[in-house]
């Protein structure tokens, strides 16, 4: 079996700032695994947060064994961007040799479209209500914030788009007083969720504190391993692949997740459909889809996933699995 990986740099459709940055492209990698007689593909997108780099995560993937299965991969690579655009890659190839849609082979119902979150990325109030005007016709948007001076923010999308669900995400960018400031207003405001109001090494301090809308680990929240160490403090787990390794570990999470009573939330990196369409699969009944990557581009893959009023749907197969 042979194992390619490309670096595709996908232009987007504005700037997108969060609070540790601006970008205006997403640099991803494809991986293809070919037997002779059939390719698979999966992509990811290495993630500095994690200490992921294009060259690092090509080294890991390209020091993988030729004839590398889904089940030797989990004690060859740790969890992160490299494993999971293999893992995808491996689901991909598996679904075209046997004929199938990955969803049969992992023994899942037929999924359907989900409504996703549409992102709003962090800017000065006044851009930020423009940009929730603009899309005050979505059921929900998702806000960028992290900085100690968000309340404005936050009053000024709610006055954008005042019917919309409002979802928040602070990317660890808030102190445990910045967050005990602001908790109070998030009902009267509408929001639905915080994704990770603090840094994950500074997460203690949720225990014990105010939760009045449903608080998710993102950053804290990798795979199996990272459950036990959220209890008390979250109570929604963000599921990305690019996090769990793989659309295999992805699963599992789910499962474990809803086992252990957490609700679940599945995410996305800024990448192509090609990266949203295995995590179509775990988002299947989610509390939040938030699988908006494509959205944010200014071009995408051949065969993109179609996103309409009823949400993004499943892959089809000329797309993956």
């Amino acid at each position: 079996m042979e194992i390619s990986v490309t670096p595709d740099v996908f232009k987007l459709a504005q700037v997108f700032t969060i609070s540790r940055g601006s970008r205006t492209e997403a640099k991803v990698l494809t991986v293809r695994v070919e037997d002779g007689d059939h390719q698979g593909w999966g992509e990811c997108v290495p993630y500095a947060r994690y200490d992921e780099t294009l060259e690092s995560v090509t080294d890991e993937i390209m020091g993988l064994p030729r004839d590398v299965t889904r089940e030797a991969l989990y004690g060859l690579l740790p969890a992160g961007a490299a494993r999971n655009a293999v893992d995808c890659a491996l689901w991909d190839l598996e679904a075209k040799r046997a004929g199938k849609r990955v969803w049969e082979l992992a023994g899942l119902t037929v999924p359907g479209p989900e409504i996703t979150a549409y992102t709003l990325s962090l800017a000065e109030p006044a851009e930020m209500q423009a940009q929730a005007a603009k899309n005050a016709h979505r059921p929900l948007l998702k806000i960028k914030l992290g900085t100690p001076d968000d309340m404005p923010r936050l009053e000024a999308v709610r006055a954008g788009a005042p019917k919309s669900r409002i979802i928040i995400d602070a990317n660890e960018g808030w102190s445990a007083e910045v967050y005990a400031d602001l908790a109070p207003h998030l009902v009267r405001l509408g929001v639905d969720l915080v994704e990770q109001p603090l840094p994950a090494g500074d997460d203690d301090a949720l225990i014990g504190m105010d939760r009045p809308v449903p608080v998710c680990a993102d950053e804290s929240c990798h795979d199996r391993t990272s459950l036990p160490k959220l209890k008390g403090k979250y109570d929604v787990v963000n599921i990305k692949l690019d996090k769990t390794g793989g659309l295999t570990e992805a699963l599992r999470l789910r499962d474990a997740a809803l086992a252990e009573g957490y609700q679940v939330m599945v995410g996305c990196m800024v990448g192509s459909s090609l990266a949203m369409a295995p995590a179509t699969l775990v988002a299947q009944g989610a509390l939040v889809t938030d699988l908006d990557g494509p959205l944010l581009l200014a071009e995408d893959r051949d065969q993109p996933l179609d996103f309409d009023a009823d949400g993004v749907h499943p892959p089809i197969a000329a797309l993956w699995g």
